[in-house]
């Protein structure tokens, strides 16, 4: 008997589609995953590349167009980019600083955070890409200009214990994050047997208007450039937001960025 497929593929605006399935972390906490594709104006594609490259994926966004560009938007981003760079060998592979050490068999065509500041990748205007220096990840937020979209990456949030030489007497909590979540992952497991629901407090609901959400984010936006960062963002004229985990923000985008970071913006 053949398996029911869990990935939600949409066409969220014209241009655009989402790939969107479940996905677990820490292993109990239903974050969501996204990889995005979004046709150029030459007829080409680029995509975000985050969940896996399934027969399902690979057939869509080849009936897409030809793939012309490969991004992995942070450091967090890596476990299916050799696969997707396999499936599509003439793409250029963009990511950021410390993912040539993560995926040694990928050739990168560029690295935001080690190239110069200010680096074209071909890409642009259509899509602009911002790097956040001063954020854990090493993020990179991207705005597709045409549709007013913002479209953006993720790692995780885990905790661990650590005191000393023995990791079972204090905790430690060490936080790494999205620049936006949008939980709960309604759409990325509206085809699973599975709930989009967690029990772990706070987690749930992280959106970006809640007092969580803006909480991690001050705590990973250590770096000096991190309010000259979030203001380029919040500058930038977009109304629908894609993340890697939970539900896409159709509209008031822009809102929802700035009351996620408003301690940056003041």
């Amino acid at each position: 008997m053949a398996t029911q497929s869990d990935l939600v593929i949409r066409e969220v605006t014209p241009g655009i589609w989402t790939f969107s399935r479940p996905f677990l972390r820490a292993p109990f906490i239903p974050f969501g995953g996204r990889s995005t594709a979004v046709k150029l104006q030459d007829g080409s594609v680029w995509l975000l590349a985050s969940t896996k490259p399934d027969g399902e994926t690979l057939a869509k966004i080849q009936e897409i167009g030809p793939v012309k560009y490969i991004v992995a938007p942070d450091v967090g981003h890596w476990l299916n980019l050799q696969k997707f760079s396999e499936a599509f060998p003439k793409a250029k592979v963009i990511g950021v600083e410390g993912l040539e050490a993560k995926v040694p068999g990928v050739k990168f065509a560029g690295l935001y955070g080690k190239d110069p500041a200010g680096t074209l990748y071909g890409y642009e205007p259509e899509i602009i890409g911002h790097y956040f220096s001063g954020f854990e990840n090493k993020d990179v937020a991207f705005l597709h200009a045409p549709s007013k979209t913002l479209i953006q990456g993720e790692s995780s949030i885990f905790v661990y214990k650590v005191f000393g030489n023995d990791p079972y007497f204090a905790f430690r909590y060490h936080y790494t994050a999205d620049l936006l979540f949008n939980l709960p992952a309604t759409e990325q497991y509206s085809k699973s047997k599975d709930s989009a629901k967690t029990w772990v407090p706070f987690i749930g609901g992280l959106s970006p208007w809640k007092g969580p959400h803006k909480f991690l984010l001050k705590q990973l936006g250590t770096g000096p450039s991190m309010k000259a960062d979030a203001k380029i963002v919040a500058d930038w004229d977009f109304d629908r937001v894609i993340p890697c985990h939970g539900d896409v923000i159709e509209t008031r985008g822009n809102e929802a960025w700035k009351a996620a970071y408003t301690n940056f913006l003041k």
